[in-house]
């Protein structure tokens, strides 16, 4: 079956193209550090036969915290940490793992924070779950955005000496990327804002800095939330232009997802509900595509990718019951030739 083939991403050689998508594990410790529920729970899932893990999102800023369980990569000293974690994964099978950092901006609380929120621009995060409600964050200055993206580049760092054998940048499901990506949340009349490549600015700066700081030993991965699927939104359109985007700025995967709708498309519940997206983006892209959105089977997983509908499939709730669940697949399709 084409979905147990091998695939690069960059420099990273993939032994085949089931992604455990980024789902946090809410495992971490206090200070957000590993914990020994936290590799057994990736542990489990890398002995499964997955071909890449994405881990939960890695805070690279204590503004950005989104829980108070979750890992954070936002000091030198979370690096010791975090390598138990690469280390137990690549003991445990040929799964790759690539490390997904994150700033929550205006989706968090300050409570949790320290901080006031902060955004693009003073306006409601339109992507809270149904009866969240959040103070209208504050809109960041340029100083601001600065440290941000020092950030990002600094927790790059630190996942490659960590042992990560790639990283993530998390611009989906309304944090503080997609905030900048999506023309509902960001209301800017700089250089941060208005266009398209303006209001994509943040995330590209990141990956330049990235690549400028670990070269191409890394992998580099962009979770995007490509497009809104609300009035006034982002649009397929956008999600095609902004791939292309990302992929000149050094982009090797796109793992593409809901932007203020998050990771659910309203409706939708079927086999790779997000493939208009994923189909949009591989026509104005070279690197490969994840696509991931109600995926149960590994016949539902091939049969969007011999329709061309993305080159890697993700999953995360089926494998948050089933780790096994595709090693399983594999010997089941095995007995069934």
């Amino acid at each position: 079956m084409k979905i147990y083939e091998k695939i690069r991403i960059g420099e990273v050689t993939v032994s085949n193209r089931l992604v455990r998508a980024a789902l946090v594990t809410q495992t971490g410790s206090p200070e957000g550090r590993v914990t020994d529920a936290t590799i057994a729970h990736y542990k489990a899932r890398a002995g499964g036969n997955l071909g890449l893990i994405v881990t939960g999102m890695l805070g690279v800023h204590v503004s950005g915290k989104g829980i108070p369980s979750q890992l954070m990569i936002d000091t030198d000293e979370a690096v010791e940490s975090l390598r138990r974690l690469t280390e137990a994964v690549h003991e445990a099978g040929p799964a790759k793992i690539f490390a997904q950092i994150a700033h929550c901006g205006s989706k968090t609380d300050p409570r949790i924070t320290g901080a006031p929120l902060m955004g693009p621009s003073a306006v409601m995060n339109r992507g809270l779950r149904p009866g969240q409600t959040a103070p209208i964050p504050e809109e960041m200055t340029k100083a601001q955005i600065r440290e941000v993206e020092d950030a990002f580049i600094l927790a790059a760092q630190r996942a490659f000496r960590a042992g990560f054998d790639g990283v993530e940048l998390h611009a989906a499901h309304a944090y503080l990327l997609n905030q900048f990506y999506s023309p509902l949340t960001n209301l800017r009349e700089d250089e941060y804002g208005g266009s398209l490549e303006n209001r994509l600015r943040i995330t590209t700066e990141i990956l330049r800095g990235v690549r400028e700081s670990v070269g191409s030993k890394m992998a580099v991965s962009v979770r995007f939330g490509a497009c809104d699927y609300m009035e006034g939104g982002s649009t397929l359109e956008d999600a095609a232009r902004g791939a292309a985007l990302l992929e000149e700025a050094g982009a090797d995967l796109i793992d593409a997802s809901g932007g203020m709708c998050r990771y659910i498309l309203q409706g939708r519940t079927d086999a790779g509900y997000f493939r208009d997206m994923t189909r949009a983006i591989k026509g104005a892209c070279k690197i490969p595509v994840v696509l991931s959105g109600g995926v149960h089977t590994a016949e539902e997983a091939e049969a969007l990718l011999q329709e061309g509908a993305a080159d890697l499939i993700g999953a995360a709730r089926v494998l948050l019951q089933n780790p096994k669940w595709p090693e399983q697949e594999e010997a089941l399709a095995e007995r069934s030739t």
